[in-house]
């Protein structure tokens, strides 16, 4: 190594805890497709660096993580001819050169782990040469977690103690010669291999000396909620792979160690695995329901079929806040209310301090949550998530603490259209309430909503959640007279019996309807809902 290279080399030392540095070029490794492998240190370089460079495989909510004015550039390169693939790589390193130089911060995101078949180390020589310092941040190595999350050990003291990865095809597009393995008993792993499997089963009898009868499995979209396994012999397994037409990217997996399936699967053997599952809310909300979903094995589908805008009548929102120690209760109905009112409060140069006296009420546990992030915890929060049990508790609370309710002033913010249930129920016991609206729900735009209507008509949606009535009467009106064939056979979930009332006054069949009124609940209730069918089926 020359001089130059080590002092790029040193360079590249990194502090801990520290973000993208200027000039520097991270090679992070994101792990085999499940978001949440990525490691923390890639995580923290992600968050914070000026550019993102990422292969095709990359989960798509890795990318939502990286800092907002951060430019995103797709250079992933896919194919079966080497000369263009080798070009690409041309350009890739080039372009890493190129931003490094000009003082930003660059994480090139690759699939799987940089080093294992990744090309991490050619992109790492080209840096070195050009004096350009780098990290190499190891990620989830792809063979290991797609077996695993197929239920396959590759080591077990009974089947296996060694590992092997190896390429199917080498770099100038030739097939591996198995005469290298010749005599190699332990498990083996074949990347980038699924278009000439059956000639490589073929030469790991032929020519590594393994036996016709030797367990395979090939594994599609590994750790993915569309993952697919197929499992056989060497002598069987190209041809079952054939029939079940299995996309890449797969993994071969072959040895004894494939018995294990049966027994450790654990990932896609769930109720919700591989349902695709329309998520409604609002854009801004949807991705902790998308993130609970995938963890369950689901395949989310990003619909919101209702948007949230500030309301124009800012002067109301701005008086309430200037002015909530005159309340003896601030009643909060849903989170969007929570934000879009702290966020009021903040550009007053205010915080949760300006309560000061006031009772705070919240109408669930997910409100209740969304308050405490903006520092306070509520007084009031009832076990049944309803504007009528909202109004019951208060009233109890405010006799307690005041000794009577009437006379008493309560602070209503929340959407600009809401039920009245909340406010008139409270009046009625000779309590000033100030409805403040503080966001207005609106529909997406038609292109949008003409995406989701083609969704139904292709019958590429098997669960829909409904998780406000806002957005259950946007559905209803949405597919129209064509409501009850467009979801015939789509399991209509939702969040509460509010919800699911508004749905069936819109002419909708509700399926599920969540005891509790939070996602937690709702994907819980739906996740048994295809317990008990499946349950069911079997009896039958």
């Amino acid at each position: 190594m020359t001089e130059d290279a080590r002092c790029v080399r040193s360079r590249s030392l990194r502090s801990v805890g520290r973000g993208a540095r200027p000039g520097t070029v991270y090679l992070v490794g994101a792990g085999p497709g499940d978001p949440d492998l990525l490691t923390l240190r890639g995580l923290e370089l992600l968050e914070s660096a000026d550019f993102v460079l990422h292969d095709e495989l990359v989960a798509p909510s890795l990318l939502r993580r990286a800092r907002k004015d951060a430019i995103i550039e797709y250079v992933g390169k896919r194919g079966d001819r080497p000369t263009e693939k080798q070009q690409r790589q041309s350009e890739i390193d080039a372009r890493l050169v190129e931003l490094a130089g000009l003082g930003r911060s660059v994480v090139r995101l690759k699939g799987g782990d940089p080093f294992l078949f990744g090309r991490g180390s050619e992109e790492a020589e080209t840096l070195v040469r050009a004096g350009i310092p780098f990290e190499v941040v190891p990620g989830v190595t792809s063979p290991i977690a797609a077996a695993a999350y197929a239920g396959i050990s590759l080591t077990h003291r009974d089947f296996a103690s060694s590992v092997l990865f190896l390429s199917g095809t080498t770099r100038h597009g030739e097939a591996f010669d198995f005469n290298e393995i010749q005599g190699h008993r332990g498990t083996v792993c074949i990347l980038m291999g699924l278009r000439r499997l059956d000639a490589i089963a073929t030469a790991l009898v032929r020519d590594a000396g393994r036996e016709p009868s030797t367990p395979a499995a090939v594994i599609s979209a590994g750790t993915r909620a569309d993952q697919r396994v197929v499992t056989g012999t060497l002598a069987n397994i190209a041809e079952r792979v054939a029939e079940a037409q299995l996309p890449t990217p797969a993994l071969v997996v072959v040895g004894n160690v494939v018995r294990l399936r049966d027994e450790l699967r654990w990932f896609d053997d769930t109720p919700l695995f591989g349902k695709r599952v329309m998520v409604t809310r609002a854009e801004h909300q949807a991705s902790c329901t998308i993130d609970l979903l995938r963890r369950r094995g689901a395949i989310p589908i990003e619909a919101p079929l209702i948007a949230i805008e500030d309301v124009e009548d800012v002067e109301r929102i701005t008086a309430a806040a200037a002015k909530l120690e005159g309340y003896d209760c601030v009643a909060f109905t849903s989170t969007n209310a929570v934000d879009r009112f702290f966020a009021v409060l903040g550009a007053l140069g205010r915080d949760a301090r300006a309560f000061g006296r006031s009772r705070i009420a919240c109408v669930g546990s997910g409100t209740a949550a969304a308050l405490t992030r903006c520092g306070l915890v509520a007084d009031i929060v009832p076990t049944t998530y309803r504007g009528e049990a909202l109004a019951d508790a208060i009233l109890r609370d405010l006799e307690t603490t005041r000794g009577e309710a009437a006379g008493a002033r309560v602070l209503l913010p929340r959407a600009e259209v809401a039920r009245e249930v909340l406010p008139e129920r409270l009046r009625e016991r000779g309590i000033q309430v100030d409805v403040v609206p503080v966001y207005r729900t609106v529909r997406p735009d038609a292109d949008h909503l003409a995406s989701i209507v083609r969704r139904f008509a292709d019958r590429t949606v098997d669960v829909v959640l409904l998780t406000s009535g806002s957005a259950a009467e946007a559905l209803c009106d949405l597919l129209g007279a064509e409501l009850p064939r467009l979801t015939r056979d789509v399991v209509i979930a939702s969040i509460s019996d509010v919800t699911t009332s508004a749905a069936k006054a819109r002419g909708a069949r509700v399926d599920v309807t969540a005891t509790r009124s939070t996602i937690e609940d709702l994907i819980d209730a739906v996740e048994q809902h295809f317990a008990a069918s499946a349950d069911g089926a079997e009896r039958g």
